[in-house]
Formats: structure tokens, C-alpha cells, sequence
């Protein structure tokens, strides 16, 4: 998901790793495990932490790190780029080349998620039970 979202082919990542593209394939697809140090090299590469490879695993915050790494804060959600919707809004969004216009679409998305409109859980968002959009005019 990550190589796809900012744009690598499989062949660059191979390259970037020392293997072939099939070899990426083969990680891609599950065909074959890849070892804790390979994964490492990969999370290095595609610029993530390992953990983003982790799907829905909840890390422990109790967890004592202090002198085994650098802390790392973020707040970003990593789940929302394991969604379709994610990898399309972030492909819509870097496909606008005016950066007046991105700054302006993300202070619009912030205020949107800063709100809870009523009536967005129960359908009345005009939004089909499959999730498509449905123009309501």
C-alpha cells in the first residue's frame, strides 16, 4: 500500500533493497515471509515506522523504550492509508499542483473534522449504503 501511495514501482524498491521486483512481488503477495531485518530495510526505504506494517495491532504505551530507541512522536493515522478512500483522497490531494488551492482544501477537510454534523450517522450525509456519494439536487 505504502510503495503504491507514493508512487514507487515495485522494480525501484527492489532496487533500493538490493532484489528483484519479482522478489517484491513475492513480499507483496505473502508468497514469502520476510524476516524482521528485511522488513526493517523496507520500513527504512517506504519511510515509516515497522509498526505501520502491524494492521490493527494496538501498540502498548506502557511499554518502557527509554534507552532502546529514539522516540518517534507522531499523530498520524496510518490505519487511514490502509483504506481505499484513504489512498484516494491522498492521490486526489497531491494531484492539485496550486498550492493555494491544496492549503485551501486542507483548512476545508480540518474544519470538517473539527465539526460533527448531525445526522452523518444515520445516512442523511448523502451518502448510498455502499458508501458512494448520491447527489440529493
Amino acid at each position: 500500500m505504502r510503495r503504491m501511495l507514493i508512487g514507487m514501482s515495485q522494480e525501484k524498491l527492489g532496487e533500493s533493497l538490493g532484489l528483484t521486483f519479482q522478489q517484491v512481488q513475492k513480499y507483496e503477495k505473502g508468497a514469502n515471509r520476510i524476516g524482521a531485518s528485511r522488513l526493517y530495510q523496507i520500513a527504512r526505504v517506504l519511510n515509516v515506522p515497522v509498526e505501520f506494517f502491524y494492521e490493527g495491532i494496538q501498540v502498548d504505551d506502557a511499554v518502557e523504550t527509554e534507552g532502546m530507541a529514539e522516540a518517534e512522536p507522531s499523530n498520524f493515522d496510518f490505519d487511514m492509508l490502509s483504506t481505499s478512500e484513504g489512498i484516494q483522497l491522498n492521490s486526489a490531494f497531491f494531484a492539485i499542483r496550486d498550492p493555494k488551492v491544496r492549503k485551501r482544501v486542507l483548512e476545508l477537510v480540518k474544519a470538517l473534522g473539527e465539526t460533527e454534523a448531525p445526522g452523518l450517522s444515520d445516512g442523511a450525509d448523502g451518502a448510498a449504503a455502499d458508501g458512494e456519494l448520491v447527489d440529493e439536487t
